[in-house]
């Protein structure tokens, strides 16, 4: 298997994440139009991109940063339970209300970019010995 190369998706999760495409709420419109093209400092992003075995509303692999947009729907114990796992992927995930992405946009779009911007560094370990 060549180096990089992801293994396929299921069929279910690839045309879930067609459908949500498809279907986009308006704050997802809105801010794709932001994001899209590289429009937000270069960075690139995918709208409606598998993680198995959730979709992100919008994933920027560089950054390794996960974008929600969330409506009434969502569920808080449950965005939390799926933001703890794919933080344990070392992923980064930004979550923002509709409305906000909505009426706030440019400050959403701020968030975004200085969070990709942002990538904290593990810290180098200590030689042996000191510290302790």
């Amino acid at each position: 298997m060549r180096r990089g190369l992801n293994p396929p998706l299921p069929s279910t999760t690839l045309r879930a994440a067609l459908d949500l495409r498809k279907h986009a709420t308006d704050a997802e419109t809105k801010l794709w139009h932001h994001l899209r093209a590289g429009r937000l400092d270069g960075l690139k992003f995918r709208r409606q991109h598998p993680l198995p075995p959730w979709i992100a509303d919008f994933y920027c692999s560089e950054a390794q940063l996960v974008v929600e947009i969330d409506g009434s729907q969502h569920r808080d114990a449950d965005d939390a339970m799926r933001t703890r796992l794919l933080e344990q992927r070392g992923l980064r995930v930004l979550r923002f209300w509709n409305n906000d992405a909505l009426e706030n946009t440019a400050a959403v779009l701020e968030v975004i970019l200085s969070t990709a911007r942002n990538r904290t560094l593990s810290p180098t370990p200590l030689p042996q010995g000191e510290g302790l």
